[in-house]
């Protein structure tokens, strides 16, 4: 069964544009989770990100346990990549180079669902 995560972030006003092309320009990271071992503990199934004026929602469904989603996707190079671009635009800095730091981050911005409906099939 999957399960649903997301996070909400302010960058500063004034660069909503250079923030949609980062995002636009990301690359796609690899969606199987790995262990250290090599074996599939997971997988990332859909990725959305919405924005509203300088608010971002990041949002993913994911099969697996989160610490070990946050994990993969903090070794994803086009991750990396696209968070060094959002670093100098964010309102409040955060730290998603230490396991400790992505943490800190997930836990601050993580919101809670308070609905998830499927249609019945």
């Amino acid at each position: 069964m999957s399960q649903r995560f997301a996070v909400m972030f302010k960058v500063k006003p004034g660069t909503e544009q250079k923030v949609q092309e980062l995002f636009r320009n990301s690359g796609r990271p690899e969606h199987e989770i790995k262990g250290p071992d090599g074996t599939v503990r997971g997988r990332v199934l859909h990725t959305m990100v919405l924005m509203k004026d300088n608010v971002i929602i990041r949002a993913i469904e994911f099969e697996g346990q989160l610490p070990d989603v946050i994990q993969h996707i903090r070794n994803q190079q086009e991750v990396r990549e696209l968070e060094a671009g959002l670093e100098p635009l964010l309102e409040v800095p955060r730290d998603m180079a230490t396991p400790e730091g992505a943490m800190k981050f997930f836990k601050q911005a993580g919101m809670q669902i308070l609905v998830d409906r499927y249609h019945d099939k």
